[in-house]
């Protein structure tokens, strides 16, 4: 059931109505509980900058829509961790629409993991929360894929994962239309040498110029998951 005191989103819209617009089409049970995250997320915003989507159209068009690009190139029971998560996107959308992986969500920023980590014990999900920067947290444990929406330019991840890549199998990160120079920086700096990276997905973004791409990285030498 929804928090009665979580915030509510301007106008009359609904994340049915939302949903429709988008041809996007998910199972009751889904919906209920994503309409759920999205308020608590709204109530949480008022106290801490989590997102800029404060209404159901940013949060189906672009939170709902980057996650589901996500889901479809995760497989079953995979472990996933959700890097910078921020207010919980993509991660918690993953744990919602796909309930057979298994999702974990980091953030450096302290308040931000703790207010998530609410949001998620809110909704009953068994998503655990790091308070702790990703390459720190990969030194004791392991996943199969690492998602990363919004949290730096494509070279700078690159070479902060460069040591860690014995911990994961590959990266799945949303980019904008300018990820090509980003990829040209990440060769420039060498740090592509010994990786693969392939255009998994594109798609139009609502209200955006360009197109938005999942990219898929991982390493030479490694079959593609």
């Amino acid at each position: 059931m929804t928090n009665p005191d979580a915030a509510s989103p301007p106008g009359n819209d609904t994340l049915a109505a939302a949903l429709a617009r988008h041809a996007l089409s998910l199972p009751a049970d889904q919906v209920e509980r994503l309409d759920q995250y999205g308020r608590l997320l709204w109530d949480w915003n008022t106290k801490l900058n989590l997102t800029r989507h404060t209404d159901y159209e940013k949060f189906v068009g672009r939170d709902l829509v980057d996650s589901l690009q996500i889901a479809a190139h995760l497989r079953s029971n995979e472990e996933v961790l959700d890097v910078g998560t921020g207010g919980g996107v993509p991660g918690v959308v993953l744990a919602i629409v796909r309930p057979d992986l298994k999702v974990a969500l980091c953030d450096s920023v302290g308040k931000k993991a703790r207010a998530v980590e609410s949001i998620v014990k809110e909704l009953g999900l068994e998503v655990p929360v790091f308070p702790f920067r990703a390459e720190e947290l990969l030194e004791d444990t392991r996943y199969d894929a690492l998602v990363i929406r919004a949290v730096g330019p494509l070279w700078k991840l690159l070479a902060a994962f460069k040591p860690r890549w014995h911990s994961f199998r590959r990266l799945l990160v949303i980019k904008g239309p300018k990820w090509p120079e980003e990829l040209t920086e990440a060769r420039r700096r060498g740090l592509m040498h010994n990786l693969q990276i392939k255009t998994a997905s594109e798609y139009a973004m609502p209200g955006a110029e360009g197109k938005s791409v999942v990219l898929k990285v991982w390493p030479k030498g490694v079959p593609e998951r």
